[in-house]
């Protein structure tokens, strides 16, 4: 069996084609590129193509699937991956590492996403990066102001009843003397704002045109307290729910399970894995604190879990968080909508939600 085993790069990979049945190998150096790996892809007898997951690996993947190579796209977290007392480490050592654990079958195969739900991932990660830099934005605004002992309003109210005092300050670097250079950066900055809040605006309409024609986005949204941001984030991460057997395996694939530490007698739990999306993780968690004003159940379950220790609150939102992704998923696997009757609950009337 012949093995390639590529260690990517942004630029260039390392390639080390092994030989199973005499343990030859041998390394080249390749082009991250769709045209040089189509050449390797061609002129080399390959039964296997191994990567790790990351970045490129999705479209490397699609590739060999276009030339009808066998891929394996595996995951870095395991236990076989830790490098721990290594004096060397290279990037022809990570291949040829990579081509013997594959071998052995020690490696832990990744789900790929096809390109549109890798392209859809990428704009909801996208979206979170320009809410990031509005803040950060905003932060230096009102950081300008601080500098100079110019009181602005807290909060959004400076931005939306408040913006007209902020724009009183501000005047063209070009025309600012010495001394009042700074109302040139809040020009800049304030420019930059407005560019950024239209680059958002355009991102969520374009996101709320592709939530209307997924019905499994609807679907998920019909859990009181979870909104598009929310159901959108669990559908794209999730992707194949059929490729889950059970709750643990979703549980554990969004990295909501906690770490486990058993030697001999001793036998305790840790904190989260933290594995997965982090942005899943993040919206989950806001939308169990949300989901408590509006949904019963996530009230019951929560006070339920806390039991009223005041130690136990964080701990049974996170619990509340993986129950919430649990139930989409069940949701989503069985094609059903929410049905309170089934959740155990009285339905009453209640105020309307402002899902997350």
């Amino acid at each position: 069996m012949n093995i390639l085993a590529i260690d990517l790069g942004k630029f260039n990979s390392m390639c080390c084609f092994y030989n199973t049945d005499t343990n030859e190998y041998r390394f080249q150096v390749a082009a991250t590129t769709r045209h040089y790996l189509t050449s390797v892809f061609k002129n080399h007898k390959i039964d296997l193509v191994v990567m790790e997951a990351c970045g490129p690996s999705g479209w490397i993947s699609d590739l060999c699937q276009e030339v009808g190579l066998k891929t394996l796209v595996c995951s870095t977290n395991d236990a076989a991956w830790l490098w721990k007392n290594v004096k060397r480490k290279t990037d022809k050592d990570d291949s040829l590492k990579l081509a013997r654990m594959a071998m052995m079958g020690q490696l832990t195969p990744v789900h790929v996403p096809k390109h549109q739900v890798r392209e859809h991932r990428a704009l909801i990660k996208y979206r979170k990066t320009i809410v990031g830099r509005l803040n950060r934005t905003k932060n230096l605004i009102r950081a300008r102001f601080a500098d100079h002992g110019i009181e602005i309003d807290r909060g959004q109210k400076a931005w939306r009843t408040g913006r007209e005092l902020i724009d009183s300050h501000r005047k063209p670097l070009v025309e600012c003397s010495l001394e009042e250079l700074w109302r040139g950066q809040l020009d800049l900055e304030l420019t930059q704002l407005d560019s950024l809040a239209q680059q958002q605006a355009d991102v969520e309409r374009r996101l709320d045109l592709i939530a209307k024609d997924d019905e499994r986005i609807q679907r998920v949204q019909t859990i009181p307290g979870v909104g598009r941001r929310t159901a959108e984030a669990i559908v794209t991460t999730l992707d194949d729910v059929d490729r889950f057997d059970n709750a643990r395996q979703v549980s554990s694939y969004i990295g909501l399970v906690p770490r486990q530490y058993q030697s001999g007698e001793t036998d305790r739990n840790g904190r989260i894995t933290k594995r997965g999306s982090r942005l899943l993780r993040t919206l989950l968690l806001e939308c169990a604190w949300i989901s408590m004003r509006y949904n019963e159940w996530s009230r019951t379950t929560y006070d339920r879990i806390h039991g009223g220790q005041q130690t136990r609150k964080k701990k049974a939102a996170i619990a509340l968080a993986r129950k919430i992704a649990v139930v989409a998923w069940s949701m989503l696997k069985h094609k059903t909508d929410w049905d309170p009757q089934r959740a155990g609950i009285v339905v009453e009337e209640s105020p309307s939600p402002r899902p997350l």
